[in-house]
């Protein structure tokens, strides 16, 4: 973990951004020699196309046109006014 003063953070906010985004490392802030904050990096994240990513390779052709069948059934083609 890296310290870092509200000073420092206030004159370098972009590079300690960069840091904590870059290396995925926590930033420990400090007042007054007192920690009174911390900069996490995010959880990491995973686009819908990586989650399906797998998909293709695990159904069958039947079972994939099914699978989108049914994931359609309760819609039509129709346009709807979503205010009516």
């Amino acid at each position: 973990m890296h310290t870092v003063t509200a000073t420092e953070l206030a004159r370098q906010t972009r590079q300690i951004l960069d840091t904590v985004a870059r290396d995925g490392e926590t930033v420990i802030i400090e007042r007054n020699n007192m920690p009174v904050a911390r900069l996490l990096p995010p959880e990491p994240m995973m686009t819908a196309a990586q989650a399906l990513a797998g998909l293709p390779s695990t159904l069958t052709p039947q079972q994939a046109q099914a699978w989108l069948n049914e994931s359609r059934a309760d819609f039509d083609d129709r346009v709807r006014d979503p205010w009516a």
